[in-house]
């Protein structure tokens, strides 16, 4: 499926020159609706298998491989997901790149915690030194944003306010706008 035209389109769009934030990051040019329906096709397989794919440092291997963990976050019982959950916070370095975050962390996080009163592990992770850590707590809130659940997005925006990296900067700027447009209400407006 893959094409090597895209693949070096993909390879500056998503920085992976030395220093950038994708550094050493391998395309192989195949599209992300081709990589949603091998997700579906393969959704059954194990997550030792999807560990395979997610270790890979091909780029659409780890993007697969974290679609099929939301098809299998999706079919699942609550204790399943909870062990999902789990197995995606204990893999968080494979989840390095932010179309990697921004397509799972509110399918997977989001979804498990948007009705639940305990998100310490947002607070904890928009504290981490890594990068995609802090992307993954504050595009997690998309969900709940989603449901009209505002707080903790302003808390976490508040904690990443003065982060340095611009993908943080972005992403607290798109959770911000997200709200901004659920809140208006109609007597915002005169």
């Amino acid at each position: 499926m893959g094409s090597s035209e895209k693949a070096k389109v993909l390879q500056r769009f998503f920085k992976t020159g030395p220093g950038e934030y994708g550094e050493g990051d391998i395309f192989i040019g195949v599209t992300v609706p081709d990589l949603r329906k091998t997700a579906k096709k393969y959704q059954k397989i194990t997550l030792n298998e999807t560990k395979e794919l997610l270790n890979s440092k091909i780029h659409e291997e780890r993007l697969v491989s974290t679609l099929i963990l939301i098809q299998k976050f999706s079919n699942a019982s609550l204790k399943e997901k909870g062990e999902l959950v789990k197995y995606y916070l204990d893999n968080t370095k494979k989840i390095n790149n932010w179309d990697l975050v921004d397509l799972s962390a509110p399918q997977i996080i989001g979804e498990y915690l948007k009705d639940k009163q305990d998100r310490t592990i947002l607070y904890k992770l928009a504290k981490s030194n890594n990068l995609w850590e802090r992307r993954i707590s504050i595009i997690t809130t998309l969900t709940f944003i989603r449901n009209n659940q505002f707080s903790d997005t302003l808390k976490l925006s508040t904690t990443l306010l003065h982060d340095k990296h611009d993908l943080i900067q972005k992403a607290v700027g798109w959770m911000l706008r997200e709200v901004g447009k659920r809140d208006i209400t109609t007597e915002s407006l005169y």
